[in-house]
């Protein structure tokens, strides 16, 4: 423990932080470099958890990754890269949003090929090419049910933020390797492609399908992190979200993965490694 900060004892040298704002979104800081993956900080007063957090309260920032393209990824991104000044690295298709709701064309970097790599500061960050997860009817129905007569209210929202060429980001970060996926919509012949590199710190969502704690059991089984750190639980505007409960998936890898270390956070947690 540093500071009330959470410290993993898996890993030993440089020092990072690592922490959650709630959906996919998380800060990556060194003493060097700070970059964000899906800052989405927004809310309806139904979400839970809360999230205090406002965009203008984002001041640090050199870099910003995007997973996909909506809202809930990149809602927040134009006004955090104004406050910080970041550079936003992201897929096709998803510069016309983002420059459509006030950010700047020259500000942002489209990801032109699977397993590009950028050197961000001394962190390297390469991008492949992803997929989202596919929505299953019993979910889709669920969903449409909750939202029923308020469905031309939220089109805006789904409608005005396409999904875009989704990515998974993987960082090289003061010796540890973390690799963010956005959404679980991969494939087995991607995420075999991917286990040929060393996992340390596994960040996999949990939303978007009624069997996603097996869905993202599945990257834990193929990447074999030495942690895990769920993502995307939390309602973040219902009702188009529910909370989705992380214990089941830590129950499996605590049965399948004895190994790793499964740390289940609360928003705007850090911890350090």
């Amino acid at each position: 423990m540093r500071d009330g900060i959470f410290t993993c004892s898996r890993f030993k040298g440089e020092w990072m932080e690592l922490t959650w704002f709630g959906t996919a979104g998380f800060k990556v800081k060194t003493d060097t470099c700070t970059i964000l993956i899906d800052p989405y900080l927004s809310r309806n007063d139904k979400a839970l958890p809360k999230q205090p957090l406002k965009p203008p309260d984002i001041q640090e920032a050199n870099f910003i990754l995007i997973s996909h393209g909506h809202f809930d990824h990149i809602y927040d991104v134009p006004a955090v890269a104004a406050n910080t000044g970041a550079k936003v690295y992201c897929g096709k298709g998803i510069a016309e949003t983002l420059i459509r709701n006030g950010m700047e064309k020259a500000r942002i970097h489209e990801v032109n090929s699977d397993g590009e790599n950028f050197k961000l500061n001394e962190i390297q960050a390469q991008a492949f090419f992803s997929r989202h997860v596919k929505f299953d009817r019993w979910l889709i129905f669920k969903t449409l049910a909750r939202i029923n007569f308020r469905l031309p209210r939220y089109l805006p929202l789904l409608r005005d933020y396409p999904e875009g060429q989704v990515l998974s980001w993987r960082l090289d970060v003061e010796g540890k390797a973390i690799h963010h996926f956005g959404s679980a919509g991969s494939t087995s012949d991607e995420l075999a492609k991917l286990s040929s590199q060393l996992t340390d710190i596994l960040l996999v969502p949990l939303q978007g399908h009624s069997a996603i704690t097996q869905i993202a059991h599945k990257y834990v089984e193929a990447l074999q992190p030495k942690v895990v750190i769920p993502h995307h639980q939390d309602s973040f505007f219902p009702p188009i979200s529910i909370m989705v409960d992380p214990q089941p998936l830590a129950d499996m890898v605590k049965q399948t993965n004895a190994e790793a270390e499964i740390k289940i956070l609360e928003i705007n947690e850090t911890v350090a490694f």
